[in-house]
């Protein structure tokens, strides 16, 4: 046979093209139907090419209750190793409202940069809390599909972020997969019965 001449360790020089502006990375419930889809028309509105969304799932029991919500406390960090290994993120997201609540957001961020220090983190609570406060909203209406368990930590979580909540809706619905299906017109009928006659400064619906 002829010998081959083996040339290694040829030049090169990269540059990121997939997510050249950004990279941001989601871990979504293995259960939720609409995040991903969701996520991507908020990327195409603001036409910015360079931002790129890389999920990953996480496993999750489809009845919600504070119980199963915690037990995603442990896979939270290993759900969120598996996007881009050996390599960055710009930012970390957990994409779940309850979880977050029943979990902590300061615990969620903690599990989220444990995976991926060097991204900044965020999840649902957290993200509200924010975005309320830049609103200046103080007095909320709440909306939520879940039952009053659930509903208790929601609430404990945003009353402790300094809000004041003077009505508190629910549709009472345990299944992620009835959720992810109520339709716009009765999400328009609930927020219309929470803020009639009432004075306040926003309404928060919760669930991703």
């Amino acid at each position: 046979m002829a010998d081959v001449e083996l040339i290694e360790n040829l030049p090169f020089t990269t540059r990121r093209t997939v997510g050249a502006q950004a990279r941001i990375g989601l871990v979504v419930l293995a259960s939720d139907y609409t995040i991903e889809h969701e996520f991507r028309n908020v990327l195409r509105l603001i036409d910015e090419p360079g931002i790129a969304l890389f999920q990953s799932r996480i496993a999750n029991a489809p009845n919600i209750t504070p119980k199963t919500l915690a037990e995603m406390g442990p896979r939270v960090t290993e759900t969120a190793e598996r996007l881009l290994p050996g390599d960055d993120l710009d930012v970390l997201a957990y994409g779940c409202t309850s979880a977050s609540m029943v979990l902590g957001p300061d615990a969620v961020n903690t599990m989220l940069a444990a995976a991926k220090p060097e991204a900044k983190t965020t999840n649902p609570a957290s993200a509200a809390i924010a975005a309320l406060n830049a609103l200046g909203a103080k007095r909320l209406a709440v909306l939520t599909p879940y039952t009053s368990d659930v509903n208790e930590h929601v609430r404990n979580g945003l009353e402790a972020g300094g809000f004041e909540i003077p009505v508190f809706g629910s549709f009472n619905e345990p299944m992620d997969p009835v959720v992810a299906n109520i339709d716009t017109a009765s999400l328009i009928a609930a927020i219309r019965t929470l803020t009639k006659h009432r004075d306040l400064d926003a309404v928060f619906v919760s669930c991703t």
